[in-house]
């Protein structure tokens, strides 16, 4: 872990959220601060009562308050940046998490089609062409995906659209992205 991200709560984080998803919202909001066309971001997640425990210095440098070391949360550090040119579920499938590690996040930029859509998809693309299809296509949607995941299997998403760029317009569930969210937990087995 070279790159650290202090990730403080936004003003439209749920209080009453699980600690997962104030975690993910948290990284959504760092995500949105950098603005879009930005690469897939990687984040591990440590318990914050720990890491305060055990790494005094290190939660100090991240500036997490001392007063709420009873609290259950997780604290999102960032991890160097993903590799160029390498797909993103083969990276992932190289990764292998210390016991500190609690969980884990990625945020990632992706083009949808709506439901509607979907029927008139040509059948017989390649990736490749699928994706150009998609990009071309008029109702495309450009959306931020943010899929927490816990060793425990709990898990968290949070999407943002392009369009809708703000944190009250933000779906969150633990079901949106279930792909990308199986891939996460794959890299705690």
């Amino acid at each position: 872990m070279l790159s650290m991200s202090n990730l403080s709560p936004s003003p439209g984080t749920p209080m009453a959220a699980s600690p997962l998803t104030r975690a993910c919202l948290e990284i959504d909001e760092y995500a949105a601060g950098l603005g879009w066309d930005q690469p897939a971001r990687l984040f591990a997640l440590v318990d914050t009562a720990k890491l305060k425990r055990q790494e005094p210095r290190l939660a100090g440098q991240l500036g997490l308050d001392q007063d709420d070391a009873g609290k259950s949360s997780f604290t999102p550090i960032e991890q160097d940046e993903l590799p160029a040119g390498t797909p993103l579920d083969k990276f992932l499938g190289t990764i292998a998490w210390p016991d500190a590690v609690v969980g884990c996040a990625l945020t990632v930029e992706r083009l949808m089609l709506p439901p509607s859509a979907e029927a008139s998809v040509p059948e017989g693309l390649s990736d490749k062409q699928l994706a150009k299809w998609v990009a071309g296509h008029p109702e495309r949607q450009e959306v931020r995906l943010t899929v927490a995941v816990l060793r425990d299997g709990s898990r968290e998403s949070a999407v943002r659209l392009r369009e809708k760029d703000s944190s009250t317009e933000v779906l969150t569930g633990g079901g949106l992205v279930p792909g990308l969210a199986e891939a996460l937990a794959a890299t705690f087995s």
